[in-house]
């Protein structure tokens, strides 16, 4: 087991006749325990322990009992006073070496502890197996994850100790222990290869229907794609998403005739729970969708037993040629490049033209344009349209999920209504848990409320749902954000898929070891070349740059702009960080009023990065962040050396609005 004391390395750099009386306060509390439970204390390396244990048991009590312990000292004794600790615990077997312990088993416990939270605990999936009938504690499982210098992507959980199981804890947990699943995409047999849009939109049709059955967590849309073109084994899809089934299956449209073939699969046996074969015309895929998704729940009744009947969702439409437009809507905006992105217009377009009364169709194309804005598209321009396409949809139906989304990613974006916006976010979560984008931007939200605690929580249920979506960046970007920021840096090099060989990884570092004050390692990262995979890239390596001192490329990108050149849009918000990064403070605060008054405003999200550390202290930037309605009360905090800025800027974390995921 290892423990480490959140953030004393900030407090001994501020304070640290301060820090050492903490220090001692800690250990003295701790040690008494780690005896209690027949716990070894190989090591003490300032303020972390490294405790062996006979048992994954005994290890796994005396964590909730330190916890526990800190958890009661601190509802005692002023804010000032307190102190909050990591744990992570692992076993296996150690190598005895001179009064210390070696091996795998102490890498992977070392790696598991910094993925608590403040107050946390986290184990890895063999002390899961050991005690999870044995603890009196809820446990939620993370995405697999990537731990620096060890092979194999591991499975661990995040144990909830009794006084921290609030009732959405609580509820997020038990959905964690429940099933979870992947929908493979579907494979096109048609004879037309044209036709390749109706198994994509099927495929992300069928994760809406299922997604709308109780106590089943489905895997988001963006997470399953790479298997379309890198299809892998059922037993690495479960290691990779973190499932226990997987539906796969192949989709032949011929005319207005479709064939599907479906098999739903148990990951941990490779059994087949059950497998059909659809013969129908096209006009009865709606009675098809409904009929898988109460068949998947009849098959997994041991867990879903409660669920109330799937099949109660009503079908979208009834014209057929306006839902073929809807699927190729769903299947051109999933691959996220503007040219797409204007086809799945047209098509929401050509769906509601021919069936007014579409409320699906509607919601889809208000979350487009909700997505484009400050991306493609400026808010001026897409904001009404997106505002007007979701009150269309909840007149339709008021039930609609991704109507709510709309409105609540409106109210937060546009509006800055930070109340309307808590509201709807609430209300879509609640009509559907496995909405993806309502737990991400919820997540934007509190971090920009400075809600730190909340936030994690969303963002950890957004990267249950969908593994592949890249949010252990924007999990690293909290983390800093909330004060921890040598946590952010290490979460940072954990990053899976090759992140750490990218442009963006050396960035997101850079910037966050320059918040820090640490410049020279911010010039080391700095340092790194490799060519931009993107335009974000670009722009954050020339970010970067210019904080140390280079600011041509800077000055181009600057030019570029000017020249209507860019790839994509790119707001004055962006273009501000630029110049305040140059040094040239009164353009930045210029184009940033310009922003906020012409209504294409986003300084609300990127308010804390160190780009804006020369304006910060400026009254008309402080105005500026009062009339956003976001907390101006941390500036003193954010201005200190120690704790500037964010991991990154959100274009380095993939949280722009909108996020690349």
């Amino acid at each position: 087991m290892f423990t480490d004391m959140v953030g004393y390395s900030a407090l001994a750099q501020t304070d640290e006749t301060a820090a050492l009386s903490t220090l001692e306060t800690h250990n003295a509390l701790l040690r008494p325990i780690f005896a209690e439970f027949h716990g070894r204390e190989v090591k003490t390396v300032g303020d972390a322990f490294l405790v062996e244990f006979d048992s994954a048991l005994e290890a796994a009590e005396c964590a909730l009992a330190v916890q526990k312990a800190v958890h009661e000292r601190n509802a005692t004794v002023p804010e000032g006073r307190r102190f909050q600790v990591r744990i992570g615990v692992h076993v296996g077997d150690v190598v005895q070496a001179d009064g210390d312990v070696l091996g795998d088993a102490v890498n992977i416990a070392s790696r598991v502890e910094p993925l608590s939270e403040p107050g946390g605990i986290s184990v890895t999936q063999q002390v899961y197996d050991q005690v999870q009938n044995k603890l009196h504690a809820t446990f939620a499982r993370l995405p697999p994850v990537a731990l620096k210098n060890i092979r194999v992507p591991m499975g661990v959980y995040r144990v909830v100790p009794p006084w921290a199981a609030t009732h959405r804890e609580a509820r997020v947990a038990a959905s964690a222990g429940g099933r979870q699943l992947a929908v493979l995409p579907l494979a096109n047999i048609s004879p037309d290869p044209h036709d390749e849009y109706f198994a994509d939109g099927l495929t992300e049709e069928l994760i809406a229907v299922l997604s709308q059955v109780p106590g089943l967590s489905v895997i988001a849309r963006t997470s399953i794609l790479p298997y379309k073109s890198a299809p892998k084994s059922i037993a690495e899809v479960g290691q990779e998403l973190g499932v226990d089934t997987v539906l796969e299956g192949s989709v032949r449209k011929a005319g207005q005739k479709i064939r599907i073939t479906l098999q739903l699969i148990d990951v941990g046996t490779q059994r087949h729970v059950w497998a059909s074969t659809y013969n129908r015309e096209l006009d009865d895929v709606f009675e098809v969708q409904s009929d898988i998704a109460e068949r998947t729940a009849e098959a997994l009744r041991l867990e879903l037993a409660k669920s109330s009947p799937a099949s109660s969702r009503k079908a979208p439409t009834a014209n057929l040629e306006a839902y073929e437009h809807f699927l190729r809507a769903l299947a051109a905006e999933g691959e996220r490049n503007h040219g797409r992105l204007v086809e799945a217009a047209q098509e929401f377009e050509a769906a509601t033209r021919l069936d007014p009364k579409f409320s699906d169709a509607y919601a889809a194309w208000a979350q487009l344009y909700v997505m484009a804005a400050g991306d493609s598209l400026p808010f001026r321009e897409a904001i009404p349209r997106a505002r007007e396409l979701a009150a269309r949809a909840l007149a339709l139906d008021p039930a609609s999920a991704e109507g709510h989304a709309a409105l609540a990613n409106i109210a937060m974006q546009s509006d800055h209504d930070w109340t309307t916006a808590q509201r709807e976010f609430a209300r879509a979560i609640e009509l559907n848990p496995n909405n993806v984008a309502a737990h991400r931007f919820y997540a934007l939200m509190l971090i920009a409320l400075g809600r730190f605690d909340e936030a994690k929580a969303e963002i950890r249920v957004t990267a249950r749902l969908d593994p592949g979506g890249g949010h252990e960046g924007v999990l690293a970007w909290a983390e800093y954000e909330s004060g921890n920021s040598d946590l952010s840096i290490q979460m940072a090099e954990t990053l899976p898929g090759g992140f750490k060989e990218t442009l963006n990884y050396h960035t997101m570092v850079g910037l966050s070891y320059l918040g820090l004050g640490r410049r020279a390692e911010a010039e080391r990262e700095a340092a790194v070349r490799l060519p931009p995979r993107n335009e974000n890239e670009r722009f954050d390596s020339a970010l970067l740059q210019a904080l140390l001192g280079r600011g041509e490329t800077a000055r181009v990108i600057i030019a570029e702009s000017a020249r209507g050149e860019p790839k994509s849009y790119t707001s004055d918000t962006h273009l501000a960080m630029l110049y305040s990064a140059l040094g040239e403070r009164a353009k930045a605060l210029d184009l940033l009023e310009k922003e906020f008054r012409e209504g294409d405003p986003t300084l609300w999200l990127f308010y804390r990065g160190v780009f804006f550390d020369p304006i910060r202290d400026d009254p008309r930037f402080v105005d500026l962040l009062r009339r956003y309605g976001v907390p101006t009360e941390r500036l003193a905090r954010l201005a200190s050396p120690r704790h500037r800025g964010a991991a990154s800027s959100a274009r380095s974390a993939d949280v722009r609005v909108p996020p690349s995921s």
